[in-house]
């Protein structure tokens, strides 16, 4: 077997906060001895996560088993979720902000022609839509849970509660057309295929303001394994938790 050695863009600040993570909570659980020790589990996790690696690579790399880097890697992975943080925690922060921005985007996953739950209509593959909220300088502040990829992003906005609770604390959001309906607070561009005037330019300023949310979407999807999720759907929220809270780290 041939084992070469890869680079991840990640600070080592990262590294040391998910390290110090899994050594508290391995002293709480009171774990005996490991294969990997606090440091070698952050690092095979962050590869996983970053480069998107599959876990039999991985399990060949560090030199483990395929049943410890499933372990492993749901271990980090859920103490990570734990620490993301909740739409109620978001809306504080977004409470000082001027305006907030809402977008959907869909994660691919694996999945056959028969499963048309996750098959999106628009984007013509398989996926989970997640909604995700960024400040007015684009930086992240909250992604929801994910839902099947047939779910229109309206639709992924009223059942995650984002409408209600824009509309609660009346705070200005910028959306896209997709979000037309949900309520006083969101603002989207006209509608139309011949917008003249006044119309085209607010349109342009509105795609300016909006932009910065969708590079947002874009930083998020540098995370490798959110590029093909190869997990079960259940499993999707947590890995999506997870690299939001590496995210508000760095």
């Amino acid at each position: 077997m041939l084992v070469c050695s890869s680079v991840i863009v990640l600070s080592s600040r990262i590294l040391r906060c998910l390290s110090g993570l899994l050594a508290g909570h391995r002293r709480r659980i009171g774990s005996r001895w490991r294969r990997l020790s606090c440091g070698r589990q952050a690092l095979f996790v962050l590869a996983r996560l970053c480069c998107g690696g599959t876990c039999i690579r991985l399990a060949a790399g560090f030199q483990v088993g395929i049943a410890t880097v499933y372990r492993c890697i749901r271990e980090a992975g859920g103490l990570l979720a734990s620490l993301a943080p909740t739409l109620e925690q978001a809306m504080h922060t977004i409470c000082r902000k001027a305006y907030v921005i809402v977008d959907g985007t869909l994660l691919p996953v694996d999945r056959v022609a028969a499963d048309r739950p996750y098959c999106s209509g628009m984007k013509k593959h398989h996926g989970m839509n997640v909604q995700v909220l960024t400040d007015p300088a684009g930086r992240l502040l909250w992604v929801s849970d994910a839902l099947p990829g047939t779910v229109h992003d309206l639709t992924a906005a009223r059942t995650r509660g984002i409408a209600a609770a824009l509309a609660a604390d009346g705070i200005k959001c910028w959306a896209d057309k997709a979000y037309q309906g949900a309520g006083s607070a969101v603002r989207f561009p006209v509608r139309g295929k011949h917008l003249r005037g006044r119309h085209r330019r607010r349109n342009r300023d509105h795609a300016k303001i909006r932009s910065l949310g969708e590079r947002a979407v874009a930083a998020l999807k540098c995370w490798r394994v959110l590029r093909r999720l190869r997990c079960s759907t259940t499993r999707i929220t947590a890995v999506v938790r997870a690299i939001v809270t590496l995210g508000l780290t760095s």
